[in-house]
C-alpha cells in the first residue's frame, strides 16, 4: 500500500514542475566531466555527455565494463559485508542468475537488447547475466565509449575547489591472486580538475544487515547475498533466507535443491504466515524472525521455532560513496540520499554534481538513459535548471508526502510504478521521445506473470502481441540482419 501511495505522490510532484522546454537559443558549452563508474549507468552517461559535445573521462576500478554485471566466483572475507577494511568485490552476481524483466524492457532505447549472434550468446527472453554484460560491452563497442574508460583506476576522492571546480584524485589499481580488486600501495595519486563530476559507482556494494534480537549470542553463520554465488556449500544445511525481494526469491529455490531445509522471512507478510511452497518438500514460507537464542533456535513471528545452520540476509544495500566529500551537503540518512532534485542533483551543487541510479525498483537501463540526457542537456545549457530555492521547495515538498503516508525514509528513491512518469517527465524536459507504450505494458505483463507463475515466468509469457510490438519498434534502430 506505501509503494502505491508513494506513486501518486511522485506523480503529484512530477506534475507541479513546469513541463515547457526552455529556449534554444541559449549558448551550448563544453565541460569537463568525470563519470565515476562504467557499468550501466556510466556507459550510457558517457555516450550522452560526449554526444552534447562535453569532454568526458569514466574512471572505472575493474579491468572491463559492466559493473555489477562482471561475474566473479570470489567473496569477500567477511560474509556479512560489515568489515570496513574488507577488500571489495564490486559484484554481487551469482552463477544461476537470471534476469528477472525481458530482454526487450531491459535495454537502451535507442540500442534495444536483442539476440545477436556470436558464440556463447544467451537467446532465451530472460537471459543470464554473462548475456547482459555481453550486451553492454556491445553497446560501449557500438559508441566508442571504452576510449573514454581509464581502467584499473580506483577513485579515492571527489572534492569541491572553490571555483566550481571539482578535485578528482585517483590512483591505479591491480588485482591479487583472487582477482579481488586492490589499490597499488606504491602507486603514485593523480589530481585533476574538472568542471562536474557524474557519481555512477552503482549501490550493490556495502550490504544491509537485518536487525535480529538475540543474534550476537546466537552460534550459527550469517552472510549477505551480495557473497552467495553457488547452492553447493549450503548442502544438507537448514538455512533461513532474509528478504522478499529477487535475490530471495531466487537463492532460495537455487538452494532447496541441495539444503535439508529453507525458511524464508519476510518481514512484509502478516505476522501469522506461515506456508509451503508448492513444488518442494524443504522449502517454507514465514513471516520476520521475532529473535534468536544462543542454543541455536531461531523464532518467527508466526511462533514456529527452527534450530538453523545459517542466516543469509537478502536484505538489499546501503548507498555508498566514501570517495565522495561534500563537506556535509550531501548525506545518506536511513537510505536515503539527499538532498537531490528528482534524484539527480544537490540543489547546492547542482548542476555540477550529480548521481544516476539512485531510484529503485525500476527498469535501470532506460532509466539511465533518460537520466543522462538531462544531466547532459543542463551541463551545455540547452536546459535549465529551477533555482536553488525551487529545487529544495519541490525536494521538501516530496519529503512531506512521504512523512505524511508514514513512508519510511529508506523508500524514498523507490519509484515503482511511477517511474515511466518520471522517465517521460525526463524526456520532455529534454525534448525527446518518452518510454514506448508497449515497453510499459510488457513491465505490467511482466510483473502479473511473475506472480502468476513464480517457477515459470522466464519460459512462459502471454504477452506475444506485445513482443512483436517491440521488434516493429526495434527496426528503426536495428537492420534486419541483427534481428
Amino acid at each position: 500500500m506505501a509503494i502505491n501511495y508513494f506513486s501518486r505522490c511522485a506523480k503529484m510532484n512530477i506534475s507541479a514542475i513546469n513541463l515547457a522546454m526552455p529556449p534554444t537559443s541559449l549558448s551550448v558549452k563544453s565541460r569537463h566531466v568525470a563519470v565515476i563508474g562504467a557499468g550501466a549507468a556510466g556507459l550510457v552517461a558517457a555516450r550522452e555527455l560526449r554526444r552534447e559535445g562535453h569532454s568526458v573521462v569514466v574512471f572505472e576500478r575493474g579491468h572491463e565494463v559492466g559493473g555489477t554485471w562482471v561475474y566473479t566466483p570470489q567473496v569477500e572475507p567477511d560474509p556479512l559485508g560489515l568489515d570496513p577494511n574488507r577488500p571489495i568485490i564490486h559484484s554481487s552476481l551469482y552463477s544461476s542468475l537470471r534476469t528477472n524483466l525481458p530482454r526487450e524492457v531491459m535495454g537502451y532505447i535507442d540500442f534495444p537488447f536483442v539476440t545477436r549472434p556470436g558464440e556463447n550468446r544467451d537467446p532465451r527472453r530472460y537471459p543470464g547475466h554473462r548475456e547482459v554484460l555481453l550486451y553492454l560491452k556491445d553497446f560501449a563497442r557500438e559508441f566508442g565509449v571504452e576510449e573514454m574508460v581509464r581502467f584499473e583506476t580506483d577513485v579515492i576522492k571527489v572534492g569541491i575547489l572553490g571555483d566550481e571546480k571539482w578535485k578528482v584524485r585517483s590512483k591505479k589499481s591491480s588485482f591479487n591472486d583472487n582477482n579481488e580488486i586492490i589499490s597499488k600501495s606504491n602507486a603514485e595519486f593523480d589530481d585533476e580538475i574538472y568542471d562536474a563530476v557524474v557519481v555512477c559507482n552503482g549501490h550493490y556494494t556495502e550490504p544491509r544487515i537485518a536487525d535480529i534480537p538475540g543474534i550476537n549470542l546466537w552460534p550459527g553463520k550469517q552472510m549477505h547475498s551480495h557473497n552467495y554465488r553457488i547452492p553447493e556449500p549450503f548442502r544438507d544445511q537448514v538455512v533461513i533466507v532474509i528478504g522478499s525481494s529477487a535475490s530471495a526469491v531466487d537463492i532460495c529455490r537455487d538452494i532447496a535443491p541441495v539444503a535439508k531445509e529453507v525458511h524464508v522471512a519476510s518481514r512484509s507478510v502478516a505476522d501469522e504466515t506461515y506456508t509451503k511452497q508448492p513444488g518442494y518438500n524443504n522449502l517454507w514460507f514465514h513471516s520476520m524472525i521475532d529473535h534468536a537464542h544462543e542454543d541455536g533456535a531461531v523464532v518467527f513471528r508466526n511462533g514456529k521455532t527452527v534450530l538453523a545452520d545459517l542466516i543469509m540476509h537478502c536484505t538489499g544495500y546501503k548507498y555508498h560513496f566514501p570517495f565522495l566529500d561534500t563537506k556535509g551537503i550531501v548525506t545518506v540518512d536511513d537510505n536515503c540520499l539527499g538532498p537531490l532534485y528528482k534524484h539527480v542533483f544537490p540543489p547546492a551543487l547542482a548542476p555540477y554534481l550529480s548521481f544516476i541510479g539512485i531510484p529503485w525498483k525500476i527498469v535501470p537501463f532506460p532509466l539511465f538513459e533518460f537520466q543522462s540526457k538531462w544531466i547532459a542537456s543542463i551541463l551545455s545549457g540547452r536546459i535549465t535548471l529551477p533555482s536553488q530555492k525551487e529545487m529544495m521547495e519541490d525536494i521538501q515538498a516530496f519529503y512531506s508526502t512521504l512523512e505524511v503516508s508514514s513512508i519510511p525514509k529508506r523508500y524514498t528513491h523507490c519509484i515503482g510504478q511511477s517511474q515511466f512518469e518520471y522517465n517521460n517527465w525526463l524526456a520532455t524536459q529534454c525534448g525527446c521521445q518518452g518510454v514506448e507504450k508497449w515497453r510499459e505494458a510488457m513491465y505490467s505483463m511482466a510483473s502479473v506473470n511473475r506472480s502468476l507463475r513464480p517457477e515459470m515466468y522466464r519460459d512462459e509469457w502471454d504477452d506475444h502481441h506485445l513482443v512483436s510490438e517491440a521488434y516493429e519498434d526495434f527496426m528503426k534502430y536495428l537492420s534486419a540482419s541483427n534481428l
